[in-house]
């Protein structure tokens, strides 16, 4: 059997790519894009993004929990049932 090793693709930022200059708080979908889904920022290591970019993305998804837009946390569900017999 051949050692195969796969290179990781290069990540690159689409912001930079798309040629934006302002990221809108606004734009609940393209915030939920960067975020985990428990709500969390994801860092740039995952999405790509330079790090200017980046350090407005966050400022942007923490205007938009501000807002109401994106939600701080997600409440986790678990498949624990408690003594009582709820979920």
């Amino acid at each position: 059997m051949a050692e195969y090793v796969r290179q990781p693709r290069k990540k690159y930022c689409q912001f930079c790519k798309e040629k934006m200059d302002y990221i809108d708080y606004k734009d609940a979908m393209l915030m939920r894009k960067y975020m985990t889904d428990r709500g969390k920022i994801k860092p740039r290591r995952v999405t790509g993004t330079c790090t200017q970019h980046q350090h407005e993305l966050a400022v942007a998804i923490k205007r938009a929990r501000e807002m109401a837009l994106v939600p701080y946390a997600v409440p986790a569900v678990s498949g624990r049932i408690d003594r009582r017999g709820r979920g």
